[in-house]
């Protein structure tokens, strides 16, 4: 009797396994190289995990904090990711005793091909020093994006 309760308990705790895949973005151009990643599950909403990324702003000066920059889990601020688009937005803030500076990069792509998403990326630079006057001022750049999903 023991073993029939403990094999259908065993039976009902067994959920459903739930499959992951990923998301990759990359650009190397004349303004910006970076690279994005996650890993996607495909039950639950689809949330993203292990989201990180490095980006490399070409057109700073070499010894500016706005540089480069790393993005965590935090920074990925939203993301929609079906058979027909692929869009994220990434936001990383940076703070000094002088200075405040934040880099917003905003991907928005359509599915070419099945797990290919291409598309276009936004990239804001907003630093508080740049500005003389003390409002900072914002770069903004842009270009061609190629994506993936699995």
């Amino acid at each position: 009797m023991r073993t029939i309760i403990c094999g259908t308990m065993l039976f009902l705790s067994a959920g459903p396994a739930l499959a992951t895949g990923g998301i990759w973005c990359s650009v190397d151009d004349a303004a910006v190289k970076f690279q994005v990643d996650a890993g996607v599950t495909t039950g639950l909403g689809s949330p993203t995990f292990n989201f990180r990324g490095d980006i490399e702003i070409k057109a700073r000066p070499v010894d500016d904090q706005l540089r480069k920059t790393t993005f965590e889990n935090s920074n990925l601020t939203q993301y929609w990711l079906d058979a027909k688009e692929l869009r994220l937005n990434i936001y990383h803030e940076q703070q000094s005793a002088k200075r405040f500076g934040s880099v917003e990069l905003t991907i928005l792509t359509r599915a070419s091909d099945e797990g290919i998403y291409d598309g276009d990326y936004k990239l804001a630079v907003y630093d508080s020093a740049a500005d003389m006057e003390g409002d900072g001022k914002t770069a903004d750049l842009s270009g061609k994006v190629s994506c993936g999903a699995e």
